[in-house]
């Protein structure tokens, strides 16, 4: 063979080692790229899931529910386009056990800490439980809350101009814009990733729950101040003309501007949308609305009729309207499921003097059920709940019994984790409108007591203390006998048949029993201040 020959031989072979490498190439990164795009549609199979959470708004209070005296057409469109349910309810008749119950898949009464919290509480959630936010992180979202927190921070020793920890970081969110505690309570400042927003240096900030601080002004001792009067126990620190609970002191720059406050949580939701469209993604939107103070923007004073109260909530439907037109032009509303309630019943003198109650005229906050916020009775947990997938979820009106608590068990399902939770149940089903089989069975809370609903039966043992709290005006639902009602033909819970239905009655008092078990938490009267 000539060496003209051996080289073409040479180079035959070399271009075809070189074919069979580039081919195995090609073949290995169009397998890579497969792959990519299956985890991209995979991804994007699962969808966003939004919980719009509002404070102390009650089952009457929207327009879907039946109400004449106020329209709220923005949440009326997520309940005339997804599930209204008629029977969906919040773990307790406060907010911090509520948040508490809806993030965690816990009942509040299993943990003696899940009360209405100072706004210097330590973190009751513990940073090795399982959350909501935790569950959906391993199923690959991105997790973010913007609003109200109110379920402490810290380890109850906050140096509020270091970074503040442990706190929503710590238990599964990603993302935190929040306000400590309530609107009402100190301190008054939104608090970003465990940082003050805004803080100077130079102005260190102090809170204290038990004393005030030299020098400055209180709503008791100074009510030429005030633009707005306390009735109860908001007395303390002033803040932009309102009395809080709590005494602070610095932090000037920080401090929010209450008129502002729903359109600057509203921005941050906004942004954490627009940011995080490209993947999925949970949001814990908790909004301050309907809860005191009741601080307008001034495009909403008098918008209801009804004095600040109905004025917030009209706010409240209007920044709804505005996030979701967000989810519209960012092209993800389709691909979002949007679960919207409250933490608990309605209120309207909750300590301040803003013609809540002068102004409701016609208005019934409860729907025309018994009690309202801080009661056992059913006005108290029974709150508006409507779950939105626009294209996914027929529009249906549902009267399943769910609860807050059952979101991690079924959004789990929804996700694909198979974490759970032994109290919350899982009802993806229901909630997307696919079955109306909800709950058996459902302990509700109030101030660490508790009662039954089983089926259209409620059942509210025994305890003592007052029957109706006098600075809000609202029963209790206390009484030193047993009382068991009929929602089905009695929804306003007027006729005791405890005595007349023995029968029941002890057939409900061993579900109660099977299910609450003991219980060594004392139990106090409610106080407010």
């Amino acid at each position: 063979m000539t060496s003209h020959s051996i080289s073409k031989n040479i180079f035959f072979k070399l271009g075809l080692l070189l074919l069979i490498v580039c081919t195995f190439s090609c073949k290995q990164e169009n397998k890579k790229k497969e792959t990519a795009t299956t985890e991209v549609k995979e991804a994007s199979s699962k969808p966003n899931i939004v919980v719009i959470y509002l404070d102390d708004l009650g089952y009457g209070d929207i327009s879907a529910n039946g109400a004449t005296e106020i329209s709220t057409p923005n949440i009326d469109k997520l309940a005339h386009g997804g599930v209204r349910f008629t029977n969906g309810y919040a773990t307790s008749a406060t907010c911090t056990p509520s948040r508490y119950g809806i993030l965690t898949g816990v009942y509040p009464w299993r943990n003696k800490d899940a009360q209405i919290l100072p706004g210097t509480a330590p973190l009751i959630i513990s940073t090795e439980q399982t959350t909501v936010p935790k569950m959906l992180k391993q199923q690959g979202y991105t997790t973010g809350i913007v609003g109200k927190w109110h379920l402490g921070l810290g380890t109850g020793h906050v140096n509020w101009n270091e970074r503040v920890s442990p706190g929503p970081n710590e238990v599964g969110f990603d993302y935190s814009y929040i306000m400590a505690a309530t609107q009402d309570r100190v301190p008054t400042v939104y608090i970003k990733d465990g940082h003050v927003d805004g803080l100077d240096p130079n102005d260190p900030i102090e809170v204290d729950y038990a004393q005030n601080y030299e020098g400055q002004p209180t709503g008791k001792d100074n009510p030429e101040l005030l633009k707005m009067k306390w009735h109860h126990g908001h007395n303390n620190s002033i803040v932009n003309g309102i009395p809080r609970i709590g005494f602070m002191k610095g932090g000037e720059t920080a401090k929010w501007k209450d008129v502002d406050m729903a359109d600057h949580f509203l921005e941050k939701a906004k942004d954490y949308v627009k940011n995080h469209k490209k993947e999925p993604f949970f949001l814990y939107y908790a909004l301050q609305q309907p809860h005191v103070p009741r601080t307008p923007h001034p495009r909403f004073v008098g918008a209801s009729g009804m004095g600040p109260r109905g004025d917030v909530i009209l706010e409240a439907d209007w920044v709804i309207g505005e996030f979701i037109k967000t989810l519209e032009d960012e092209k993800i509303l389709e691909n979002t499921l949007i679960v919207f309630t409250s933490d608990n019943g309605p209120v309207l003198n909750d300590g301040y003097f803003d013609d809540a109650e002068e102004k409701v005229g016609n208005h019934t906050p409860t729907g025309g059920l018994r009690g309202g916020k801080y009661s056992l009775f059913d006005a108290g947990t029974h709150v508006p709940f409507i779950t939105y997938w626009k294209g996914t979820i027929t529009p249906s009106v549902s009267d399943a019994l769910v609860c807050q608590v059952d979101l991690l068990n079924s959004l789990a399902k929804l996700a694909g984790s198979d974490i759970t939770t032994s109290d919350s149940e899982e009802l993806i089903d229901v909630l997307l409108g696919k079955s109306k089989i909800g709950r058996t069975n459902l302990i509700l809370e109030a101030g660490q007591k508790t009662a039954l609903r089983s089926g259209d039966w409620i059942l509210i043992p025994p305890y003592k203390g007052n029957p109706i709290n006098t600075q809000v005006n609202i029963e209790l639902g206390i009484a030193d006998t047993y009382q068991l009602y009929n929602l089905k033909t009695d929804r306003k819970q007027e006729t005791n048949l405890a005595a007349s239905n023995p029968e029941k009655l002890k057939e409900m008092i061993a579900t109660y029993e099977e299910l609450r078990g003991e219980t060594t938490i004392e139990i106090k009267e409610l106080e407010l201040k």
